[in-house]
Parts: structure tokens; C-alpha cells; sequence
């Protein structure tokens, strides 16, 4: 085991734009790895519901928004098997790479003409895949300053700026290249993004001194012992569990759906409760733990609209939008980099805005309202842009633009401000686990989404921005009413 001081000599200190050497190798990796990741994920909706003279599979519309939930939920619920796979078994440094040749093998997998089959597989690599990689690389970057270096926030900033660039142009590429050449020409493109950035990762690894050489919690030998164990238990019941219901005729979609569902809301209340009545748990941290469940509750509210951007509004754009402008049609994938592309522009002026107000900010239960605010009024507008719309004809993409913009307003009131709130509250004995649970707001934001898109296909569709947009906006209402009770139960905590 090294010490942080030996780890962070290790690494040469200069070299990346003022910051650490190493900054720009794991910049790259999670440019490249969330380049492919974006870019197969804005055309894979599509591929599973275009006819298959269309080059798609041909799936059910709503199946196909079924597993794009799924997916997306199982990719957040994974991190918590890759993060305890790096802190006991491999490191970080060799969890991200591992990972980023999961992801690889799933993209080719979905650039080959394989059918449905192939499709299942590659989300498989590509779930445990991006598990091993996406929270430890970001460990990594925390490994490579000293606790007291002023140049860690800057440099996580960079980092997070490299995330929405690979999201911004990984649509208009793939995008561009399934409009051409078809959905496996797209695939091929996420494909060759991530072997980029494994490529970058192998050469210039060396500037990461030790930084996450070794795992930091390794197994004792009794422990493997008993992991083998658990872990050949655990997946002969999984096998047994899928067997039966092959045999019983409910090994399907929507049933597997409603799983995911359950896991996605229990795994997060199990963890809240195990914390809470932990004995390493003081009576401070057990009142920000309470002060934490609505700060959560309104992170699955907000994620729920939010990651719709892959399902929902995803089949909205692609059915209902004009896409025609000045003789070209406009691929539906372009969209998705809206998204980022708002983030990386006006993130700069919250980081002024919260910096000038200081103190006199709104607090961060007031944020988080504020943010419901502005994921509801996102499906509002839709409903606007329905309305205003002459029955028979396309929906002009401007209100697709403007929904996107008020979701990332949203999205920069509580993205950032969560993942502060919850290093802060998490209490001393479980920060790891508390930072797992941020993430699994949004698994079960996803999970719940794999409900609601069914119910999408049976209501109009202003019902459903409405209902949603106003359940948004009525919880952002109650959380504004009861934040005082909030920040008192924070106990200091700003």
C-alpha cells in the first residue's frame, strides 16, 4: 500500500494545461469512452425500432423504449459492482481499462450485423464495461492532487469538461455516419472512439505515477475465499431464477422490467436504512441522512424527465419533428448533443453566478426545487408545442430545442450542487457508499422510466408531459415549502 503523499509525488505534477501530467490521459480516455457511449446511445433506439428494410431490428416501439430504460439503469446500478471490484480486487488504473475493452467488444458486437442476439450481448459488455470504467477513472483524477492542492476543483472542471465534449460531438458523427451508411456504420464509429481511447490510455499511462496502481481495501485470503463463494452462489440462483421463468413462459421484457423497477427503488431505501441504523452512524450525520432522502427523492423526479431525452423525446424527434430545413433532413441522433453543448457553455456562468452571490446563494434544497422547476416546465412546453401545432403536421424542432435547454438549466441546479451536498452529508463511515447512492437516483430514475414509457403509448401525449411536467413542478413546490426543515435537519451544512 502507498501513502497519498507517495502517490501524489509520483505523479509528475505539471505537464496538462497548469495541472497534473496524468490529467490529460484520463481526460482523453473519458472523452473517448463517453464519445462512444453517447454516440451509440443517440442512434440505438432508433436501431431497435426501424424496420428492418430500414436497416433496424424491427422491435415493438415501446419494447424498444422498455430496454433503452432498462439499459440506462443497469449502466448506473453497475458502478457499485465496478467501484468494489477496484477498491478490493484490481485498482482502479486496471478496472478502467478492463472496462474500456468491454465497452470496445460491445460496440463491435453492435457494429456487425448480428440480429437481436448480438444486441443483448453488447449491452451486457457495455454494462459492466462502463461499471469498471466510468467511476473509477474519475477516481483516478482525485488521486493525482494532494488533499490541500487549490488546483483540484479546476482540474475535475476540465475533466467534466472532457465528458461533455465526447457527448457533444459523438451524435453529429455517428449521427452523420448512420445517415449514410446505415446503423452499423454509426456502431463502428462508437467502436473506434473507445479503441482511441484505450490507445491513449496504454501510451501515456506512465503519467500516472501510482495513482490507482493498487486496490486499496485488497481481499484477505479468507475474504476470497468467501467472495468465490457468494459470488458462484449468487449467480447459480440468478441461472436457476431464469430457467424457471423460461420454463413458466414469463422470462419477457416487460417482466424483467418490473424487476428492474423493484431493484431500482428497494436497493437505494436498503441503503438509506443500512446507513441510518449503523452504529458508525452519530446523530448529526442520522439527521442529514433524513435531510438527504428528499434531496434524493427530487433527484429521481428530475432524471426521470431528464433521461427521457433517450426514450420518450428521442421517439418524439424522430416521429414527430420537422427534420427537414433548407432541402436536408436533419438525423434525429444531432439532437441528442444539445444537451452538452448547453451544459459546456453555460456551466462557466453558474460557477460566476453561485461565486458572486457566495453566502446570499440560495440554498441547496432551493436549488434542487428550482431545478424541478425547470425539468417540469420542459414538458410543459412540449404540450405548448402540440398544441400550437396544425393537426398533420410536424412539430417545428425549436420547441425540441428550447426543452432541452430548460432541462439542462435544471440539470446545472442539481447535477453539480448534488454531487457537493452529498460528499458533504454523507456520513464519515459510508462516503463511498453515499456517493454510490448519487449515482442510483438515477438507476432508479431509469427504472421507473421503464413503467412510464409504456404508459406513454396509451394516454395522449399532452397527458403525459402534462402529469409529469405538473408532479415535477408540485414536488419542486413542496420542497420549497419544507427547505427550511431541510437545512436544519443538514445540521451546518451549507
Amino acid at each position: 500500500m502507498y501513502t497519498k503523499e507517495e502517490i501524489v509525488k509520483s505523479v509528475p505534477q505539471t505537464g496538462f494545461v497548469g495541472q497534473p501530467k496524468g490529467l490529460f490521459t484520463l481526460f482523453f480516455t473519458e472523452f473517448w469512452e463517453r464519445f462512444s457511449y453517447y454516440g451509440m446511445r443517440a442512434i440505438l433506439l432508433f436501431y431497435m425500432y426501424y424496420a428492418v428494410k430500414d436497416g433496424g431490428l424491427g422491435l415493438d416501439r415501446t419494447q424498444a423504449n422498455i430496454i433503452m430504460s432498462i439499459y440506462g439503469s443497469l449502466i448506473y446500478m453497475s458502478g457499485i459492482i465496478g467501484g468494489w471490484i477496484a477498491d478490493r480486487i484490481t485498482g482502479t488504473r486496471k478496472a478502467v481499462f478492463y472496462g474500456g475493452i468491454l465497452i470496445m467488444i460491445g460496440h463491435i458486437l453492435l457494429a456487425l450485423p448480428l440480429g437481436v442476439s448480438a444486441l443483448y450481448l453488447s449491452m451486457f459488455f457495455i454494462i459492466i464495461g462502463t461499471g469498471l470504467l466510468k467511476p473509477n477513472v474519475s477516481s483516478v483524477v482525485g488521486d493525482l492532487y494532494a488533499p490541500n492542492d487549490a488546483r483540484r476543483d479546476s482540474g475535475f472542471s476540465i475533466f467534466y469538461m472532457g465528458i461533455n465534449m465526447g457527448g457533444f460531438l459523438a451524435p453529429l458523427l455517428v449521427g452523420l455516419f448512420q445517415k449514410n451508411w446505415g446503423f452499423h456504420a454509426g456502431f463502428s464509429v462508437a467502436a473506434v472512439g473507445m479503441f482511441i481511447g484505450l490507445v491513449v490510455y496504454l501510451m501515456s499511462q506512465k503519467s500516472l505515477g501510482l495513482a490507482g496502481s493498487v486496490a486499496p481495501n485488497p481481499l484477505s485470503g479468507e475474504e476470497k475465499k468467501t467472495t468465490v463463494r457468494n459470488f458462484t452462489i449468487g449467480g447459480l440462483v440468478i441461472v436457476v431464477l431464469g430457467v424457471i421463468a423460461y420454463m413458466t413462459g414469463n422470462a419477457n421484457i416487460k417482466n424483467f422490467s418490473v424487476l428492474i423497477t423493484i431493484l431500482g427503488v428497494t436497493i437505494p431505501t436498503l441503503f438509506i436504512f443500512y446507513m441510518y441504523r449503523s452504529p458508525k452512524t452519530n446523530a448529526d450525520e442520522k439527521s442529514r441522512l433524513l435531510a438527504y432522502i428528499p434531496l434524493f427523492i427530487c433527484a429521481v423526479m428530475f432524471w426521470a424527465i431528464a433521461e427521457q431525452s433517450s426514450t420518450i423525446l428521442a421517439t418524439f424527434i424522430d416521429t414527430r419533428t420537422n427534420l427537414n430545413l433548407w432541402g436536408f433532413k436533419i438525423p434525429a441522433a444531432w439532437f441528442q448533443s444539445f444537451n452538452p453543448l448547453f451544459i459546456i457553455t453555460m456551466a462557466p456562468l453558474f460557477a460566476l453566478l453561485w461565486t458572486k452571490l457566495g453566502n446570499a446563494g440560495p440554498s441547496t434544497p432551493r436549488k434542487f426545487a428550482y431545478s424541478l422547476f425547470f425539468a417540469g416546465a420542459s414538458f410543459l412546453i412540449m404540450i405548448a408545442a402540440i398544441v400550437i401545432t396544425p393537426e398533420g403536421t410536424l412539430v417545428n424542432p425549436l420547441w425540441v430545442v428550447l426543452s432541452i435547454f430548460l432541462v439542462v438549466l435544471g440539470e446545472l441546479l442539481l447535477s453539480p450542487v448534488g454531487l457537493s451536498a452529498t460528499t458533504k452529508l454523507a456520513p464519515a463511515a459510508f462516503a463511498g457508499q453515499t456517493m454510490a447512492l448519487w449515482f442510483l437516483a438515477s438507476a432508479a430514475a431509469q427504472a421507473i422510466n421503464a413503467q412510464l414509457v409504456r404508459v406513454y403509448e396509451i394516454v395522449s401525449e399532452t397527458m403525459y408531459f402534462g402529469v409529469l411536467g405538473g408532479l415535477s413542478i408540485v414536488i419542486g413546490i413542496i420542497i420549497l415549502f419544507i427547505s427550511p426543515i431541510i437545512s436544519k435537519a443538514m445540521r451546518g451544512i451549507k
